[in-house]
């Protein structure tokens, strides 16, 4: 569906785009100050002419798989899931959000194992994952795809019981968490060139008392076995936060180090990929972050990476996570001035690379973000995720909706759809709808 604006009826002299860009924060800082009245975010949102997708082809790709991997080991396929993993684990594949085909298939693998486990430690048994899938281990032996597979499954019943909080229930989750380290131990992820096998390795060893900095030497070694995945980098940020025993000054310096180290597939994008998950969890990591390296890292990663599961994501990040009026910093410090650096990083991601969007994004940034809890219907999660994006888009991009033009997001990029004036001042918004 493509939009274009009808002309004017008569000649107008609408303020051109730059000057609104420059009009814009002094018109926010006037409305923070109660000095201008402020938007209707209700009526500027409808001007907002975005397509969503309930499902994005992310979304189907990862189902896909998972759904493969589940499939086999329900047929006990083994021998097969066995080198579809190991296949997919040589050639790197990802989907095209970046997300390692191997670890999907193993997921899925092993999701009737967790699902029993689940149901076993909520009815109080303490049979909970014991003994996953050893017969099958017994049968193939020295199969690094399906230790994977169990010692993976081994590893989420050791969430599991986690959850729970009690000192049996801790002693059950290191019960779960040394079969795993011990069905790993025999392999030897480099040699096998297996990025899922030292992917889980680094995971086990982040969650133990391991001291940060050898976390950290596993997990660059990782990034570089597998440069390409993001979720390593992230992963390796969140591992050092102070609540694991780490720092901000040790995120800042791996995040540096894998900047430098990944910069043939992600420029400089590595910075703001280690710095991300942990930002969301712990934002007095905004006091230590480059917030200038961290933009053009967001820059360089959506340039390599343009799959709109991506740019939302990113948008999700810059707009909800990093929202000054949720995090209430202290003015002018150092944190608030990285905080609103990030969170505007949202217009450009917006304008230049925003083609559709992802309502399940939007709506888990916002409930991470202190947003209330996300509905649990799937319809009304994405309502309430569409919602938040639109809202966010809206507040950004309100001088230019507030002149009564439209924004609409087409293949070939964002476009302002011009005002129609009509009477003494007053404007309308008019859109051609060619199908």
């Amino acid at each position: 569906m493509r939009f274009d604006p009808l002309p004017p009826a008569e000649p107008a002299n609408p303020r051109s785009p730059r000057k609104r860009r420059l009009r814009a924060p002094l018109a926010r800082l006037l409305r923070r100050l109660g000095l201008l009245r402020p938007h209707d975010l209700e009526a500027l949102s409808r001007r907002i002419l975005l397509p969503s997708l309930p499902a994005s082809d992310e979304d189907h790709a990862r189902a896909q798989h998972v759904g493969l991997g589940q499939r086999l080991a329900r047929q006990e396929d083994w021998e097969i899931l066995a080198r579809r993993v190991a296949a997919a684990d040589r050639a790197r594949r990802r989907t095209p959000g970046g997300a390692p085909v191997a670890g999907l298939l193993a997921q899925g693998a092993r999701a009737d194992l967790l699902a029993a486990a689940r149901d076993a430690i909520g009815d109080g048994r303490e049979d909970g994952g014991r003994a996953v899938l050893d017969p099958v281990l017994r049968e193939h032996p020295d199969c690094y795809p399906v230790a994977l597979v169990a010692a993976l499954a081994h590893m989420d019943i050791a969430h599991l019981w986690q959850s729970r909080g009690g000192a049996e229930d801790r002693a059950q989750m290191r019960a779960q968490q040394l079969r795993a380290e011990t069905l790993l131990a025999p392999f030897d992820a480099a040699a096998l060139d297996a990025p899922a096998l030292a992917a889980a390795q680094c995971a086990l060893l982040a969650e133990g008392p391991a001291p940060r900095p050898i976390v950290a030497e596993a997990h660059e070694r990782l990034i570089a076995l597998d440069p390409g995945t993001p979720g390593h980098m992230r992963a390796l940020g969140a591992a050092l936060l102070p609540a694991q025993r780490g720092s901000h000054a040790e995120i800042e310096r791996a995040a540096r180090r894998c900047a430098a180290a990944t910069s043939g597939h992600w420029g400089a994008g590595g910075y703001a990929l280690v710095w991300a998950d942990a930002l969301a969890r712990d934002p007095a990591g905004l006091g230590t972050v480059d917030a200038s390296r961290f933009a053009r890292a967001l820059r360089d990663i959506a340039e390599r990476q343009p799959d709109q599961h991506v740019i939302n994501r990113l948008g999700a990040f810059c707009a909800l996570t990093m929202a000054p009026s949720r995090l209430q910093l202290r003015p002018g410090s150092a944190a608030a001035r990285a905080c609103a650096r990030i969170h505007a990083c949202l217009d450009w991601l917006v304008s230049d690379h925003l083609r559709e969007l992802h309502p399940r994004f939007w709506a888990d940034a916002l409930a991470e973000s202190g947003g209330g809890t996300a509905p649990a219907a799937r319809r009304a999660r994405l309502q309430r995720g569409r919602q938040a994006a639109l809202y966010a888009i809206a507040t950004r991009f309100a001088e230019d909706l507030s002149d009564g033009q439209a924004l609409a997001f087409l293949p070939t990029g964002m476009h302002r759809l011009a005002a129609v004036r009509s009477g003494a001042g007053s404007s309308r918004t008019l859109c051609r709808d060619r199908t």
